[in-house]
């Protein structure tokens, strides 16, 4: 019987911002990757390289070989990676608590009136779909 794929790792801060560079670009070359990064710190090439050779290997990027240039894409979507790393910051800093972690999230920094609204209302979508 074969065993099911297990989810990719969870990316280290560095694998995180070529993944965002990623889902804001698409699917794009080391140097596209590279450039990018460059725009706001100081990143070689050959670092760029071996970090996304590391995320094919850890299944969080996958490699088109098609071209001369080879093409790395984001395995998983933006927010499938979000729900995993918040799931893993609940459990160890948080002891799983919501609670914690929203009261945690809002002390760190203010929040507009709209990002509260916006809160309010996914609490309140999120009860109504636990009650149906």
């Amino acid at each position: 019987m074969a065993k099911a794929a297990s989810p990719p790792a969870l990316p280290t801060d560095a694998e995180l911002e070529i993944l965002t560079v990623l889902w804001n670009r698409g699917p794009s070359t080391v140097r596209d990757v590279h450039d990018e990064i460059n725009r706001h710190k100081t990143a070689q090439y050959t670092t760029v390289l071996k970090t996304l050779q590391i995320m094919t290997s850890k299944g969080l990027v996958r490699r088109d070989e098609e071209q001369r240039a080879h093409v790395y894409a984001a395995t998983r979507p933006r927010e499938w990676t979000q729900r995993q790393l918040a799931g893993d910051l609940l459990q160890r800093a948080f002891g799983g608590s919501a609670r914690s972690l929203l009261v945690g999230a809002l002390s760190a920094s203010k929040a507009s009136r709209a990002e509260l609204a916006e809160i309010r209302k996914l609490i309140e979508e999120y009860e109504r779909k636990e009650n149906q």
